[in-house]
């Protein structure tokens, strides 16, 4: 049609009507003569075009291709169709299949509100600019399979009322499913996202798989009403009051994942570089009895606000943050954090109480210091230790109960941590215990500790015992006799012990061995049968009363650590 003359031309477009059958297959469109077209089929009743069965297969549009609110009442065919300039299918109706499989839109492409009654064809498609389908409606099958989306896609609030195929599909920017409702997909993807991929407010009403690598992936608010396996890669995974209505499970994939028609073709990552471990970066809201997280890093992850957090399943090699590494300065004296496994909320509240200056935007945070939150500068919205504790609690029972002690360890050790810093809810000499309890053994957690305190202890016995404790010479019995009325009575005595004689006389290696013997026959509540002077005895029963507490200790530690 594009080389006829006008007066053919015009015949022709006269003899349309609406509803017509049209056959444009390679045909080379401009602006004025597609608007031509579709005026000639234009319905006067609605004053919108109508057309039967549509056939642009391979047909170049190279001015604007505006199809908005047009009515395909037959099946309407674009594929392999070249698209140079901006098209339009604002609020279209195809009543039957559409294929645009293979087709090029070079500028933007627009499907605001479009109704797709049959089978949706992209597979293959690929769009170079910004593509928008938002509310867009999928009656029947969607098929993007291998289609290409270059810049910014849209997919706010669109319907999928059945299958909604996405295998292979690479998004090369942001790409919006906010609002979207996948009634009838029991899969998503794989889809590879070069930049964030949004799917809050989502809905999926029946069991679904996805299969998503991508930098970010947000599921704010996103409902899932039946089970769900989330497989993911490199992103960062935002789950805040997501509705969870039967279990999900959040899982790390660790190989690229594969596609196409049998299955077993590996979808390449170009777009994305690292490792391709995944990072939730909160919880919050989320009802955690229905979350499973697998081999997910939970360094970032927040989970104040969740419930039934006691009841989260973190399974594989779940990471969470470390504390400082190597020596702090408090004030004039220097500290240094043992190793252990920490929530972010402990270190946005140390670092907000130390005034850690926050790091510039994009900056990685230093590995010596307290990793700052969003709302740093905001004291009302840092949470307190009161909060943190609560939260390291519910951890904590989460691993006991899946038969993790080791696991639970680190988490009862914050627990205690952030009760002995809450000025408010934990009374003082409750406070007081808790800092007795972390000076000696760290909560019952730290073996080495105990047994360096039970060591000092024992070595301050020993120094002790031979200072004061034990005598100079062990005395020697006496007997005294007396004679009355031709009886002879005898009394036989010890003397008490005493020291005689300087320090010289005290630290010899005899009474080394002596007072040694003292203190290790205290560790497990015997009496050496040493004789001891008064003040050796008070020592010997303070040893008996402290050191074997130290011991216990320290065996706690340990079976904290190996118990299964």
């Amino acid at each position: 049609m594009a080389h006829l003359p006008d007066t053919d031309r015009t015949s022709y477009l006269t003899s349309l009507a609406p509803g017509a059958d049209i056959d444009h297959r390679g045909t080379p469109f401009t602006e004025p003569l597609l608007e031509a077209l579709l005026d000639a089929v234009r319905d006067p009743a609605t004053g919108q075009p109508h057309l039967g069965t549509a056939r642009f297969n391979g047909a170049q549009f190279s001015g604007c291709a505006w199809f908005r609110e047009t009515q395909f009442s037959g099946e309407a065919f674009f594929s392999g169709g070249q698209f140079s300039s901006a098209a339009g299918f604002d609020r279209v109706q195809f009543c039957d299949d559409v294929w645009f499989s293979g087709a090029q839109f070079s500028s933007s492409a627009f499907f605001t509100r479009a109704q797709f009654s049959g089978t949706a064809d992209f597979v293959g498609a690929h769009f170079s600019a910004v593509t928008g389908f938002t509310e867009a409606q999928f009656s029947g099958a969607a098929k993007f399979a291998g289609a290409r989306f270059s810049s910014l896609a849209w997919f706010r609030e669109v319907q999928f009322s059945h299958t909604a195929w996405f295998n292979g599909v690479r998004f090369s920017d942001y790409t919006d499913f906010a609002g979207a409702r996948f009634e009838g997909a029991s899969v998503l993807g794989p889809v590879i996202c070069a930049g964030r991929m949004v799917l809050s407010r989502a809905v999926f009403g029946l069991p679904v798989t996805l299969e998503i690598a991508a930098q970010e992936l947000v599921c704010e608010r996103t409902r899932w009403e039946s089970t769900a396996i989330v497989r993911v890669r490199y992103a960062a995974v935002d789950l805040r009051h997501a509705v969870l209505s039967a279990p999900v499970a959040v899982i790390a994939h660790p190989a690229a994942f594969t596609g196409g028609v049998t299955g077993t073709v590996v979808i390449r990552e170009d777009p994305l570089s690292g490792s391709g471990g995944v990072r939730v970066v909160s919880v919050q809201g989320v009802d955690a009895a229905h979350l499973v997280l697998t081999d997910t890093d939970l360094t970032g992850c927040l989970f104040s606000e969740a419930f039934h957090l006691d009841q989260i399943r973190l399974e594989g090699r779940t990471t969470f943050a470390p504390t400082p590494a190597g020596w702090q300065r408090r004030g004039v004296r220097p500290v240094r954090f043992t190793r252990r496994r920490t929530l972010a909320e402990e270190h946005h509240w140390r670092a907000h109480t130390a005034r850690q200056p926050a790091p510039a935007a994009g900056e990685e945070p230093q590995p010596h210091l307290w990793r700052t939150g969003p709302h740093h500068a905001d004291a009302a919205r840092v949470p307190g230790p009161e909060d943190v504790a609560a939260l390291y609690r519910q951890l904590r029972k989460a691993f006991e109960d899946g038969k993790n002690e080791p696991g639970a360890a680190d988490f009862y050790y914050g627990e205690c941590e952030m009760r002995r810093h809450d000025l408010t809810g934990t009374p003082k000499s409750e406070r007081r215990l808790l800092w007795g309890y972390w000076l000696l053994s760290g909560y019952g957690l730290r073996a080495s500790r105990a047994f360096a305190w039970l060591l000092a202890a024992m070595s301050l016995t020993v120094l002790c015992l031979m200072a004061v404790g034990l005598p100079t010479h062990d005395p020697d019995p006496a007997t005294t006799g007396t004679l009355k009325d031709g009886r002879i009575s005898l009394d036989t005595s010890t003397p008490d012990p005493a020291l005689h004689g300087g320090w010289s006389q005290r630290m010899t290696w005899p009474r080394t061995e002596k007072a040694t013997r003292v203190a290790i026959n205290s560790v497990v509540f015997r009496s050496s049968g040493q004789n001891l002077t008064t003040a050796g005895t008070y020592i010997e029963m303070t040893s008996r009363l402290l050191e074997p507490t130290l011991l216990a200790l320290g065996l706690l530690a340990i079976r904290a650590r190996i118990k299964r």
